[in-house]
């Protein structure tokens, strides 16, 4: 690495074990490895992915768990240091360096990466809570130099939520794919119906998120049943969260206890993944969705909704694997079946993801960075 490369300079909140700062780790990877430290400054710092830091990663805490607050710390660190650019990941934390870079009075560049599709997010709420939504977003994103968006449709809806231009809005795939993840698929899995050798002819199906409204799991687990009236097979939902309780229940009402689990969260997923006859997403809104980028990595078959947005783009239009309407069980069976019958072959679904190879996002966001246009 070259003594005199100047950090990256990234902005973000760590709370939690989700996909956004799992993401995050693996481009600083890739910043790290293509020759620039970064210096990452924290509104939070409650993330078992914090572990993976590179050591060329160097933490710089801003001393408040709340995105917001940490404006001020963070206008300090610009003023003192006076970067030329600053990456910001998720929308409460790029709203905050437009504050940060103000009190500055700093002429760093901001920008911000976006990975929800929030319209779709927002779309049982109240035309008031939209508008609460929406109206920091237009009075501060016109503010932000440029903005990553994950998937063509995270593009979009930025551009009509915000009414921020397309020429200011760069689409980079997420670093998915690592080295990691490979090595890990080979390791042992810890569930008994994924142990070798397995039962013949008795396929297992994987789900995998938050157990919550977004990724509803409910039409997937009714979907199966219907998919197990014609075939004998399992069902695996990966994950933690709110709605555990009510997913538990509706298993048992449909009787399906001994070929439907729920083990909770797994630290490695990679191993589930590589063995599962069919991953499932059946999400109801995504940005762009990792787990069936890291499927496909895998070269396990995929079957997915056409939820906005993500999932039509990284499956070409359902080339790689099926589309189905959001809340479909009925479509969601039957391209279950289709695909545990005829499944894309694995050398074809891993050259469709090859562009979220983690050195090679890292590389776009570094020409992003570096471009003062």
């Amino acid at each position: 690495m070259p003594n005199n490369a100047r950090p990256v300079l990234l902005f973000a909140s760590f709370s939690g074990a989700g996909g956004v700062e799992r993401m995050l780790v693996n481009l600083m990877r890739g910043l790290v490895e293509l020759g620039h430290p970064v210096d990452l400054l924290l509104a939070g710092n409650d993330s078992p992915h914090l572990a993976r830091l590179p050591a060329a990663v160097r933490r710089i805490d801003l001393g408040t768990r709340h995105t917001l607050a940490a404006a001020v710390g963070l206008a300090r660190y610009l003023r003192r240091e006076r970067p030329p650019a600053l990456l910001v990941a998720k929308d409460r934390a790029g709203r905050a360096a437009v504050i940060a870079r103000r009190l500055a009075g700093s002429n760093t560049r901001i920008v911000l990466r976006l990975g929800t599709n929030l319209s779709a997010a927002m779309a049982g709420r109240s035309a008031l809570d939209r508008w609460l939504r929406y109206l920091p977003i237009r009075r501060l994103y016109p503010a932000i130099d440029h903005i990553v968006a994950v998937s063509d449709g995270v593009a979009a809806d930025v551009m009509a939520i915000a009414r921020y231009p397309r020429a200011r809005i760069s689409v980079i795939r997420n670093p998915v794919i690592t080295p990691e993840l490979i090595r890990d698929a080979s390791l042992p899995c810890p569930h008994a119906w994924l142990h070798a050798p397995r039962e013949p002819h008795l396929p297992v199906i994987v789900g995998a998120g938050r157990l919550q409204r977004q990724k509803d799991f409910p039409t997937l687990i009714r979907a199966f049943a219907l998919l197990r009236r014609r075939r004998r097979c399992r069902l695996l939902v990966l994950g933690d969260g709110g709605d555990r309780t009510a997913l538990q229940a509706l298993i048992e009402r449909l009787g399906m206890q001994q070929d439907v689990d729920l083990p909770g969260f797994q630290h490695n997923l990679s191993c589930f993944l590589a063995r599962a006859d069919l991953f499932v997403l059946s999400s109801a809104w995504e940005g762009s969705p990792n787990v069936l980028t890291e499927a496909m990595a895998l070269g396990t078959p995929v079957v997915a909704t056409d939820c906005p947005s993500g999932p039509r783009e990284i499956l070409a239009e359902g080339r790689f694997g099926p589309l189905v309407p959001v809340g479909d069980e009925h479509r969601l069976a039957a391209a279950m079946a289709h695909m545990l019958d005829r499944p894309t072959a694995p050398a074809t679904l891993k050259s469709a993801v090859s562009e979220y190879a983690y050195r090679s996002s890292a590389a776009r966001y570094l020409d992003l960075l570096r471009d003062r246009r």
